[in-house]
Protein backbone atom coordinates (compact mmCIF):
# COMPACT_ATOMS: atom_id res chain seq x y z
CA UNK A 1 0.00 0.00 0.00
CA UNK A 2 0.93 3.20 -1.03
CA UNK A 3 1.08 5.99 1.75
CA UNK A 4 -0.68 9.30 0.78
CA UNK A 5 0.76 10.94 3.90
CA UNK A 6 4.35 12.67 4.24
CA UNK A 7 6.98 10.99 6.11
CA UNK A 8 7.84 13.72 7.86
CA UNK A 9 4.43 14.03 9.37
CA UNK A 10 4.43 10.61 10.49
CA UNK A 11 7.66 10.52 12.32
CA UNK A 12 6.29 13.10 14.40
CA UNK A 13 3.40 11.02 15.68
CA UNK A 14 5.28 7.48 16.26
CA UNK A 15 7.89 5.31 15.42
CA UNK A 16 8.34 3.52 11.61
CA UNK A 17 10.61 0.25 10.70
CA UNK A 18 13.07 -0.18 8.00
CA UNK A 19 14.05 -2.82 5.97
CA UNK A 20 17.22 -4.50 6.72
CA UNK A 21 20.77 -5.72 4.26
CA UNK A 22 19.25 -5.44 0.75
CA UNK A 23 22.91 -7.34 -0.24
CA UNK A 24 21.98 -10.25 2.28
CA UNK A 25 19.08 -10.96 1.56
CA UNK A 26 19.60 -11.00 -2.66
CA UNK A 27 22.66 -13.22 -1.53
CA UNK A 28 19.79 -15.50 0.58
CA UNK A 29 17.83 -15.91 -3.04
CA UNK A 30 20.87 -16.78 -4.54
CA UNK A 31 22.31 -13.49 -6.39
CA UNK A 32 25.67 -13.27 -7.20
CA UNK A 33 27.29 -9.96 -6.41
CA UNK A 34 30.53 -10.37 -7.19
CA UNK A 35 30.14 -7.42 -9.68
CA UNK A 36 31.86 -4.17 -8.27
CA UNK A 37 28.51 -2.41 -8.88
CA UNK A 38 27.34 -4.70 -6.09
CA UNK A 39 23.09 -5.59 -5.97
CA UNK A 40 22.99 -2.30 -8.19
CA UNK A 41 23.94 -4.96 -11.36
CA UNK A 42 20.88 -6.26 -10.62
CA UNK A 43 19.01 -2.94 -11.99
CA UNK A 44 19.80 -4.08 -15.43
CA UNK A 45 20.76 -7.86 -15.49
CA UNK A 46 17.71 -9.32 -13.10
CA UNK A 47 15.72 -6.37 -11.14
CA UNK A 48 12.84 -9.18 -10.21
CA UNK A 49 15.58 -10.28 -7.55
CA UNK A 50 14.87 -6.89 -6.23
CA UNK A 51 11.61 -6.71 -6.25
CA UNK A 52 11.63 -9.90 -4.41
CA UNK A 53 13.92 -8.79 -1.87
CA UNK A 54 11.75 -5.99 -1.20
CA UNK A 55 8.74 -7.87 -0.75
CA UNK A 56 10.16 -10.27 1.59
CA UNK A 57 11.32 -6.90 3.94
CA UNK A 58 7.58 -5.71 3.92
CA UNK A 59 6.22 -9.17 5.09
CA UNK A 60 8.93 -8.90 7.53
CA UNK A 61 7.13 -6.19 8.37
CA UNK A 62 9.15 -3.03 6.88
CA UNK A 63 6.79 0.52 6.54
CA UNK A 64 9.95 2.38 4.76
CA UNK A 65 11.76 0.30 1.51
CA UNK A 66 15.32 1.83 1.09
CA UNK A 67 16.44 1.37 -2.99
CA UNK A 68 19.13 -0.59 -4.42
CA UNK A 69 21.05 2.65 -5.47
CA UNK A 70 23.42 2.61 -2.75
CA UNK A 71 26.25 1.56 -5.38
CA UNK A 72 24.41 2.81 -8.57
CA UNK A 73 26.44 5.94 -10.35
CA UNK A 74 27.22 7.37 -13.10
CA UNK A 75 30.81 7.04 -13.24
CA UNK A 76 29.84 2.86 -12.42
CA UNK A 77 27.82 2.33 -14.85
CA UNK A 78 30.19 3.86 -17.16
CA UNK A 79 32.92 1.48 -16.49
CA UNK A 80 30.77 -1.14 -17.09
CA UNK A 81 29.78 0.46 -20.68
CA UNK A 82 26.30 2.07 -19.96
CA UNK A 83 25.35 5.16 -21.43
CA UNK A 84 23.74 8.03 -19.52
CA UNK A 85 20.24 8.04 -20.90
CA UNK A 86 20.30 4.30 -19.84
CA UNK A 87 21.79 4.59 -16.58
CA UNK A 88 19.26 7.64 -15.77
CA UNK A 89 16.60 4.61 -16.21
CA UNK A 90 17.62 2.20 -14.34
CA UNK A 91 18.27 4.36 -11.06
CA UNK A 92 14.75 5.37 -11.74
CA UNK A 93 13.88 1.82 -11.84
CA UNK A 94 15.45 1.44 -7.88
CA UNK A 95 12.49 3.68 -6.54
CA UNK A 96 9.95 2.16 -8.93
CA UNK A 97 10.97 -1.82 -7.82
CA UNK A 98 10.67 -0.32 -4.39
CA UNK A 99 7.58 1.50 -4.67
CA UNK A 100 6.05 -1.39 -6.24
CA UNK A 101 6.62 -3.54 -3.88
CA UNK A 102 5.36 -1.10 -0.93
CA UNK A 103 2.48 -0.82 -2.83
CA UNK A 104 1.69 -4.74 -2.88
CA UNK A 105 1.75 -4.91 0.75
CA UNK A 106 -0.71 -4.68 3.71
CA UNK A 107 -0.14 -1.09 5.05
CA UNK A 108 1.35 1.73 4.02
CA UNK A 109 5.31 1.85 3.10
CA UNK A 110 7.26 4.84 2.38
CA UNK A 111 10.09 4.71 -0.14
CA UNK A 112 13.92 5.85 0.57
CA UNK A 113 16.30 6.38 -2.31
CA UNK A 114 19.71 5.47 -1.02
CA UNK A 115 22.34 7.81 -1.58
CA UNK A 116 25.66 6.21 -1.05
CA UNK A 117 28.91 7.55 -0.39
CA UNK A 118 31.48 8.23 -3.00
CA UNK A 119 33.81 5.64 -1.25
CA UNK A 120 31.04 3.08 -2.46
CA UNK A 121 31.41 4.02 -6.54
CA UNK A 122 35.35 3.22 -5.75
CA UNK A 123 33.94 -0.27 -4.29
CA UNK A 124 37.71 -0.87 -2.12
CA UNK A 125 36.01 0.05 1.50
CA UNK A 126 36.79 3.81 1.19
CA UNK A 127 33.15 4.23 2.38
CA UNK A 128 35.16 3.00 5.81
CA UNK A 129 37.09 5.54 5.77
CA UNK A 130 36.25 8.67 3.89
CA UNK A 131 38.80 11.40 3.08
CA UNK A 132 39.13 10.47 -0.28
CA UNK A 133 40.85 13.44 -1.37
CA UNK A 134 38.29 15.35 -2.61
CA UNK A 135 36.92 19.05 -1.57
CA UNK A 136 33.42 19.30 -0.76
CA UNK A 137 32.91 21.15 -3.92
CA UNK A 138 33.76 18.20 -6.43
CA UNK A 139 32.25 16.06 -3.77
CA UNK A 140 29.09 17.48 -4.08
CA UNK A 141 29.65 18.19 -8.35
CA UNK A 142 29.57 14.24 -8.11
CA UNK A 143 26.44 13.49 -5.88
CA UNK A 144 24.46 16.33 -7.63
CA UNK A 145 23.22 14.29 -11.01
CA UNK A 146 22.56 11.21 -9.31
CA UNK A 147 20.24 13.16 -6.44
CA UNK A 148 18.31 15.10 -9.57
CA UNK A 149 17.60 11.28 -11.17
CA UNK A 150 16.52 9.80 -7.87
CA UNK A 151 14.60 12.91 -6.71
CA UNK A 152 12.62 12.90 -9.83
CA UNK A 153 11.35 9.87 -9.81
CA UNK A 154 9.09 10.45 -6.78
CA UNK A 155 10.74 8.42 -3.70
CA UNK A 156 9.23 9.84 -0.33
CA UNK A 157 12.62 11.01 0.87
CA UNK A 158 16.60 10.25 0.25
CA UNK A 159 18.90 8.75 2.20
CA UNK A 160 22.17 10.39 2.32
CA UNK A 161 23.60 7.36 4.14
CA UNK A 162 26.80 5.45 5.65
CA UNK A 163 28.68 9.07 4.94
CA UNK A 164 32.12 8.52 6.21
CA UNK A 165 32.72 11.92 6.58
CA UNK A 166 31.42 15.45 7.69
CA UNK A 167 32.97 16.96 4.99
CA UNK A 168 30.97 14.58 2.57
CA UNK A 169 27.59 15.54 4.71
CA UNK A 170 28.27 18.60 3.94
CA UNK A 171 28.38 18.09 0.31
CA UNK A 172 25.27 15.70 0.17
CA UNK A 173 23.31 18.13 1.60
CA UNK A 174 24.18 21.10 -0.46
CA UNK A 175 23.86 18.89 -3.66
CA UNK A 176 20.04 18.03 -2.32
CA UNK A 177 19.44 21.76 -2.29
CA UNK A 178 16.60 22.71 -4.56
CA UNK A 179 15.96 19.03 -5.47
CA UNK A 180 12.04 18.69 -3.68
CA UNK A 181 12.45 15.76 -1.87
CA UNK A 182 13.26 15.82 2.36
CA UNK A 183 16.50 13.88 3.15
CA UNK A 184 17.52 11.88 6.16
CA UNK A 185 21.55 11.98 7.07
CA UNK A 186 22.76 9.04 8.61
CA UNK A 187 26.68 8.25 9.05
CA UNK A 188 28.81 5.26 9.18
CA UNK A 189 30.59 5.33 12.81
CA UNK A 190 33.69 3.90 15.28
CA UNK A 191 32.35 4.78 18.44
CA UNK A 192 31.36 8.80 18.80
CA UNK A 193 33.32 9.77 16.10
CA UNK A 194 32.27 9.87 12.21
CA UNK A 195 34.77 6.72 10.28
CA UNK A 196 36.96 9.66 9.36
CA UNK A 197 37.56 10.58 13.01
CA UNK A 198 35.04 13.70 13.31
CA UNK A 199 33.21 14.06 16.51
CA UNK A 200 29.72 13.10 16.12
CA UNK A 201 28.62 16.13 17.50
CA UNK A 202 29.95 18.16 15.11
CA UNK A 203 29.02 16.42 12.48
CA UNK A 204 25.39 15.80 13.56
CA UNK A 205 25.29 19.82 13.86
CA UNK A 206 25.66 20.18 9.94
CA UNK A 207 21.72 18.92 9.93
CA UNK A 208 20.95 21.13 12.53
CA UNK A 209 18.53 24.15 11.05
CA UNK A 210 18.07 22.47 8.04
CA UNK A 211 14.57 21.80 6.91
CA UNK A 212 15.39 19.80 4.46
CA UNK A 213 16.78 17.15 6.93
CA UNK A 214 13.77 15.32 8.35
CA UNK A 215 15.58 12.94 10.43
CA UNK A 216 19.64 12.48 10.92
CA UNK A 217 21.74 9.69 12.26
CA UNK A 218 23.86 6.70 12.08
CA UNK A 219 23.54 3.32 9.85
CA UNK A 220 25.94 0.64 8.49
CA UNK A 221 27.84 0.58 12.39
CA UNK A 222 28.48 -1.73 14.85
CA UNK A 223 24.84 -2.26 17.37
CA UNK A 224 26.43 -0.85 20.63
CA UNK A 225 27.75 1.97 19.06
CA UNK A 226 24.49 2.92 17.73
CA UNK A 227 23.10 3.55 21.32
CA UNK A 228 24.73 6.69 22.26
CA UNK A 229 24.74 8.33 18.80
CA UNK A 230 21.14 8.31 18.77
CA UNK A 231 21.22 10.44 21.86
CA UNK A 232 23.38 12.53 20.78
CA UNK A 233 21.53 13.07 17.36
CA UNK A 234 18.40 13.76 19.06
CA UNK A 235 20.11 15.85 21.66
CA UNK A 236 22.63 17.96 18.65
CA UNK A 237 19.51 18.33 16.44
CA UNK A 238 16.55 18.12 17.53
CA UNK A 239 15.13 15.90 14.46
CA UNK A 240 13.90 12.60 14.59
CA UNK A 241 16.71 9.94 14.76
CA UNK A 242 17.62 7.60 11.82
CA UNK A 243 19.27 4.07 12.92
CA UNK A 244 19.98 0.99 11.33
CA UNK A 245 23.42 -0.94 12.41
CA UNK A 246 24.76 -3.66 10.96
CA UNK A 247 24.76 -7.66 12.19
CA UNK A 248 27.82 -7.00 13.97
CA UNK A 249 30.16 -8.37 12.36
CA UNK A 250 32.54 -6.37 9.70
CA UNK A 251 33.32 -6.40 6.33
CA UNK A 252 37.08 -7.63 5.46
CA UNK A 253 37.32 -4.92 1.80
CA UNK A 254 40.75 -7.00 0.68
CA UNK A 255 39.27 -10.39 1.87
CA UNK A 256 36.03 -9.63 0.36
CA UNK A 257 33.90 -11.22 3.04
CA UNK A 258 32.40 -10.76 6.59
CA UNK A 259 34.22 -11.64 9.76
CA UNK A 260 33.44 -11.80 13.73
CA UNK A 261 29.97 -12.36 15.44
CA UNK A 262 26.71 -11.06 14.94
CA UNK A 263 25.06 -8.93 17.65
CA UNK A 264 22.32 -7.15 16.27
CA UNK A 265 19.48 -7.40 19.36
CA UNK A 266 15.43 -6.43 18.03
CA UNK A 267 15.67 -5.29 21.80
CA UNK A 268 17.57 -2.32 21.52
CA UNK A 269 14.90 -1.14 19.77
CA UNK A 270 13.08 0.57 23.13
CA UNK A 271 16.02 2.30 23.93
CA UNK A 272 16.46 3.80 20.79
CA UNK A 273 12.67 4.62 20.57
CA UNK A 274 13.12 6.30 24.44
CA UNK A 275 16.42 8.59 22.77
CA UNK A 276 14.45 9.85 19.98
CA UNK A 277 14.75 7.09 17.26
CA UNK A 278 12.08 7.72 14.72
CA UNK A 279 12.93 5.09 11.94
CA UNK A 280 14.57 2.32 13.44
CA UNK A 281 15.81 -1.03 11.01
CA UNK A 282 19.09 -2.43 9.66
CA UNK A 283 21.80 -2.85 7.51
CA UNK A 284 24.23 -5.17 6.61
CA UNK A 285 23.76 -8.51 7.29
CA UNK A 286 20.37 -8.02 9.34
CA UNK A 287 17.80 -9.99 7.39
CA UNK A 288 13.80 -10.11 7.47
CA UNK A 289 13.85 -12.29 11.00
CA UNK A 290 15.52 -9.54 12.58
CA UNK A 291 13.39 -6.90 10.97
CA UNK A 292 10.52 -9.25 12.06
CA UNK A 293 12.00 -8.44 15.57
CA UNK A 294 12.13 -5.18 15.40
CA UNK A 295 8.66 -4.74 14.02
CA UNK A 296 7.23 -7.12 17.28
CA UNK A 297 9.10 -4.17 19.32
CA UNK A 298 8.03 -1.06 17.59
CA UNK A 299 4.08 -2.93 17.45
CA UNK A 300 3.06 0.27 14.76
CA UNK A 301 2.27 0.16 11.24
CA UNK A 302 1.73 3.89 11.43
CA UNK A 303 -0.67 5.19 8.80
Amino acid sequence: MQSTRPLSAVLAEGTLVLDGGLSNQLEAQGCDLSDALWSARLLADDPEQIGAAHAAYVRAGAQVLITSSYQATYEGFAERGTGRAEAAGLLARSVMLARAAGAAGPWPVWVAASVGPYGAMLADGSEYRGRYGLSVRELERFHRPRIETLAGAGPDVLALETVPDADEAEALLRAAEGCGVPVWLSYSIAGERTRAGQPLADAFALASGNDQVIAVGVNCCEPADADRAVEIAAEVTGKPVVVYPNSGEEWDAAGRGWTGEGTFDPGRVRAWQSAGARLVGGCCRVGPEQIAGLAAGVGSRGE
